[in-house]
C-alpha cells in the first residue's frame, strides 16, 4: 500500500452495487461529463488560469480573512462566513438553468452545471462543468425538497454513491426527498484530475513503504515526485482549484438550482469535512445537515494522520479478538497480540518473498499491506480477510490482491479510477503536507508507531506525497463554528478505523448548533449500516428535525 492515507477518508460502497453504478457511469458520462467531453461540448479543453490563488475567501475581517493565511495562533483560527448576499458576478451560475435528461437507468435523471474555476475570478471561458444526478422523490408522504449526498474520500465519486444511498437509505427518507449527487470537481466525470497511467500506477501501488535501506528511500521519494509531476503535467490549470472550500461553493450553487432555501445534506467520512465547511461558509443556509464519520478541521495533516493510524490499529485489534475465537484463524487462536506478531510476521515475508497470484503482479508487502486495512473499513468484510490471509498462508496472494485492487479503485481490465489522483489533490491543497522529507518521516516513526505497532511505518512514509506537491496548500486547519446555523446532527462510531471517534466528539463541539450521536461499534461510519438505533434517530432528524436526546447512544 502506497498511498493509504491519501484515501483513508473513504467510506467504501458496498460490492453489490458496483453493477448498477457502472451503467449509470456510463449514462451519465454520455451526457458530457469529464474534461474530454467537456471539450467536445464546446468548452476549452486545457484551463487557461494558470494563476494559484485562494479560490474563496473565509471572511473579510482579522487574520482568518484567506485560507492558508499565517496566524499567529493557528488553533485559533475559525473558518467565517461568507457573505450572505451572493456577488453580482457570480449570479451567471446561481441563474442557470438545469437540463434534465434521461441516465437510461429507471428513476434517475441526469444533468450539467456550470461553476466558475476560480470563484475569486470567475471567467466564463475557465467554466467547469459538473455531472449531477438525481431520483425523484415518489412517496408516499410529501416531498421535503432535495438531499444531497457524498460518500468521502476526497476522491469518492457522489454519482457512484447514490446508487447505494437510493436503494440503502431507510425508504422512509428516500420517499419524501429527491436524492442528489453532484461528483466533486477533479472526480469522476467533473472535470477529473489525472496523474499517471495504469501501468504507472501499478507500479505506484507496489513501492515499499517500509524502506530497510537508502536504495528503497530514494525509490519510494522518486515515486512520489514521479506521481506529483504527473498530476502537475496532466491537470496543472486544474490543481488549484480543487479544494474543499471550492467545492462546498459548488454546492451551494447546486442547492440553488436546485430550489431549495436551505441545504439538506448527508455527508459521510470526507463529506463530513465537505458538508462543515459548507456550514462554516454559508451558515444561513443550513438546513438539515447529517454528518457521518466526522473529520475534526482544526487538526493538523500530520496530527490527522498519527490519528488514522491508531484508528486503524484499534480495527485490527477488533477484527484479531474476532479471529482467534474461530478455530481456522489464519492468525492463530491464542491471543489478540499473537495474532499480531503473526500479521508483522507475514508483512515481512512479504517483504522478503512475494506471493504468486497468477497475474504479473505478485503480492508485495505494499499490496497486502493495503489488502490488510482495506477490510478494516467494514466487519462485513472480514470473512473475506480470513480467507485472504489463508490462502497466503498456502502461498497464494491472488484474493489479497483482489482486495488491494478494491481499496484504489483498480478493475479487473488493469483500469483505476481516478480516486487516488483527486484524492492527493484535495488533501494537498486543504492542508500543509504532514511530511516534507525522509528526515522527517524518521522522526515521526517513533510517534507513529506508537499509535499503531503493525501499520505505523506504512502509514508515516505514504505521508510524503504533499511533502513534493507542485503548489502550495491554500488551507490550514480551522475550528468550525457555523453561528446562526440550524441544528447539524454528527454522527461518530467509537471504533471507527478511518476517523476516529474523537473527531467526531471534536467536531460536535465546535459547531455551535452541533448534535452528538454516537454508535458504539465497529467499521466506518453508522447510518444506513444496520443500526436500527442509528437509523431511527437519523430518519426523524431528516424528516422533522427531531434531534436524538443529548448524549444518545446506540449499540
Amino acid at each position: 500500500m502506497h498511498t493509504p492515507k491519501r484515501a483513508t477518508h473513504l467510506l467504501r460502497i458496498p460490492a453489490t452495487v458496483f453493477a448498477v453504478t457502472a451503467l449509470l457511469l456510463s449514462a451519465c458520462s454520455s451526457g458530457g461529463a469529464g474534461h474530454n467531453a467537456a471539450a467536445s461540448s464546446g468548452a476549452p479543453d486545457t484551463l487557461t488560469s494558470s494563476a494559484v490563488t485562494s479560490s474563496a475567501t473565509t471572511g473579510g475581517a482579522g487574520p482568518a480573512g484567506t485560507p492558508g493565511a499565517a496566524d499567529p495562533d493557528p488553533a485559533s483560527a475559525t473558518l467565517q462566513p461568507l457573505a450572505a448576499a451572493t456577488p453580482a458576478n457570480l449570479a451567471p451560475y446561481y441563474g442557470q438553468k438545469l437540463r434534465w435528461h434521461d441516465c437510461g437507468i429507471p428513476g434517475f435523471d441526469c444533468t450539467t452545471m456550470k461553476a466558475p474555476l476560480d470563484y475569486a475570478h470567475p471567467r466564463s471561458a475557465d467554466d467547469l462543468k459538473l455531472v449531477v444526478t438525481r431520483k425523484k422523490a415518489a412517496g408516499p408522504g410529501k416531498r421535503l425538497g432535495s438531499m444531497l449526498v457524498n460518500p468521502g474520500g476526497p476522491g469518492g465519486s457522489a454519482i457512484d454513491y447514490l446508487q447505494y444511498a437510493a436503494v440503502g437509505y431507510p425508504a422512509s427518507v428516500t420517499s419524501r426527498y429527491d436524492m442528489v449527487a453532484v461528483d466533486p470537481r477533479g472526480v469522476a466525470r467533473s472535470e477529473p484530475v489525472e496523474c499517471l497511467s495504469n501501468q504507472q500506477m501499478d507500479t505506484f501501488t507496489e513501492v515499499d513503504t517500509t524502506p530497510d535501506t537508502t536504495a528503497e528511500v530514494d525509490k519510494l521519494v522518486a515515486a512520489d515526485k514521479s506521481f506529483d509531476a504527473g498530476c502537475e503535467k496532466r491537470s496543472a490549470a486544474l490543481l488549484g482549484h480543487v479544494s474543499t472550500i471550492d467545492s462546498a461553493r459548488d454546492m451551494d450553487v447546486l442547492r440553488a438550482l436546485l430550489g431549495d432555501q436551505k441545504l439538506t445534506y448527508v455527508g459521510k467520512s470526507y463529506g463530513t469535512f465537505l458538508g462543515a465547511t459548507y456550514a462554516g461558509l454559508f451558515p444561513q443556509r443550513v438546513g438539515r445537515l447529517v454528518l457521518d464519520g466526522a473529520m475534526d478541521p482544526s487538526v493538523s495533516s500530520l496530527e490527522s494522520s498519527r490519528a488514522q493510524a491508531g484508528g486503524f490499529e484499534v480495527a485490527f485489534d477488533a477484527f484479531a479478538a474476532d479471529c482467534v475465537k474461530k478455530s481456522d484463524c489464519p492468525l492463530g487462536t491464542t491471543s489478540v497480540p499473537d495474532a499480531g506478531k503473526r500479521l508483522d510476521a507475514f508483512f515481512r515475508s512479504l517483504d522478503a518473498h512475494p506471493l504468486p497470484t497468477g497475474t504479473s503482479r505478485p503480492l508485495t508487502e505494499s499490496l497486502g499491506t493495503t489488502g490488510v486495512i482495506s477490510a478494516m473499513y467494514d466487519q462485513s468484510a472480514w470473512p473475506s480477510l480470513r480467507d485472504a490471509l489463508t490462502s497466503a498462508e498456502k502461498g497464494k496472494g491472488a484474493d489479497l490482491l483482489t482486495l488491494s485492487d478494491s481499496y484504489y479503485e483498480r478493475d479487473d481490465s488493469g483500469k483505476y479510477s481516478n480516486l487516488m489522483f483527486a484524492n492527493a489533490a484535495v488533501n494537498c491543497l486543504d492542508l500543509p503536507p504532514a511530511l516534507s522529507s525522509p528526515a522527517d518521516v524518521t522522526h515521526a516513526l517513533a510517534a507513529f508507531d506508537k499509535a499503531s505497532p503493525h501499520f505505523g511505518t506504512t502509514l508515516a512514509w505514504s505521508s510524503l506525497t504533499c511533502g513534493y506537491w507542485p503548489l502550495p496548500a491554500t488551507g490550514r486547519p480551522e475550528r468550525i463554528e457555523a453561528k446562526g446555523a440550524a441544528p447539524i446532527l454528527v454522527v461518530g462510531t467509537t471504533r471507527d478505523p478511518a476517523t476516529p471517534y474523537a473527531w467526531a466528539v471534536s467536531l460536535a463541539s465546535q459547531l455551535s448548533s452541533g448534535h452528538l450521536l454516537t454508535y458504539d461499534g465497529d467499521g466506518h461510519t453508522a447510518y444506513a449500516r444496520g443500526s436500527s438505533c442509528i437509523d431511527s434517530a437519523v430518519n426523524a432528524y431528516l424528516l422533522s428535525a427531531k434531534l436524538p436526546p443529548p448524549a444518545k447512544k446506540c449499540g
